[in-house]
């Protein structure tokens, strides 16, 4: 017996794919520009004759990006961040959404505790009182001044408070009854079983840390402290000479600023591009799972 599509099912259908095509493309097309003009040469850059395809292919312009001092050092540190403030939010983000998942007659405080994350979404002290009490506890001009203030991302906890939720109690009952602990029962069960929300929370830390600029202007006294985006507003965005060597300026002889720029803005975007998809079999699993539980 064969199933056969209605012909409003099927222009449903061929409207569904072309819309989701169209998207693709707004999404994908201005990363193929950005490419294509960080591979073209300085003056077929400037004179706009680049559209999605290099023309009069150049490496110039990476091999000066990738021998920038600069360059290189504000992609250390954001890839130093990436990987510490991911674990910070992580291993907090577990130990937090732990006690909260459990019911008020397991743990009397849980509400309190709640509230007490959830009023930090609604209102904030506002950006002096937060850079204060960053210099107070001696953080400025330190990796820790970048990972540390949002060491909780309660989105997170709760997404992973939800998904907890969502698992069948049996198993921390059987887990209480062999003896095991709370820590042993959240590393051995909870966290094997929340790789789908894992994975969603680690791409949303990553993500969040790689693409943030503003703190590291703002905590960072000396330039070669700050993170890639930081970087990349004031050479890019604000073109700020004072960060120019001579050596620099010579090279510039053979490349443009355009092209330079495209190509930091690709070099910048790439190890993002390269992790999604791993993640990404996890990310809609997770998100939605950790967000109707409960």
């Amino acid at each position: 017996m064969t199933y056969r599509l209605s012909l409003g099912r099927k222009l449903f259908l061929a409207f569904n794919y072309a819309f989701l095509v169209f998207i693709s493309l707004l999404c994908v097309l201005p990363l193929i520009h950005i490419l294509a003009i960080s591979l073209s040469s300085s003056s077929a850059s400037a004179a706009g004759a680049v559209k999605l395809w290099p023309v009069e292919f150049s490496a110039a312009t990476y091999q000066h990006v990738l021998s920038t001092t600069q360059f290189l050092r504000s992609f250390w540190i954001s890839i130093e961040r990436v990987l510490l403030g991911t674990s910070i939010n992580t291993i907090l983000t577990l130990l937090i959404a732990y006690p909260l998942y459990k019911e008020q007659k397991d743990f009397r405080w849980r509400t309190f505790y709640v509230w007490v994350f959830v009023i930090t979404m609604l209102f904030s002290g506002g950006l002096i009182p937060w850079y204060i009490t960053i210099k107070t506890a001696g953080l400025l001009d330190t990796i820790g001044a970048l990972v540390l203030p949002g060491a909780v991302p309660v989105f997170n906890v709760i997404l992973m408070i939800n998904f907890f939720r969502g698992l069948p109690k049996e198993l921390e009952e059987s887990a209480r009854i062999d003896g095991a602990g709370h820590l042993t029962t959240l590393l051995k069960i909870f966290v094997p079983l929340s790789l789908p929300s894992l994975a969603t929370i680690t791409l949303f830390s990553m993500v969040g840390h790689w693409n943030s600029w503003f703190d590291g202007l703002i905590l960072m006294n000396r330039p070669e402290h700050w993170p890639l985006q930081s970087f990349l507003q004031t050479i890019v965005i604000a073109a700020d000479p004072r960060f120019m060597t001579e050596d620099d300026a010579q090279k510039l002889a053979l490349v443009s600023n355009r092209t330079i720029h495209s190509a930091e803005i690709f070099v910048a975007a790439l190890p993002i591009l390269l992790v999604y998809p791993f993640l990404q079999r996890f990310f809609i699993k997770g998100i939605t799972l950790g967000s109707v539980k409960g």
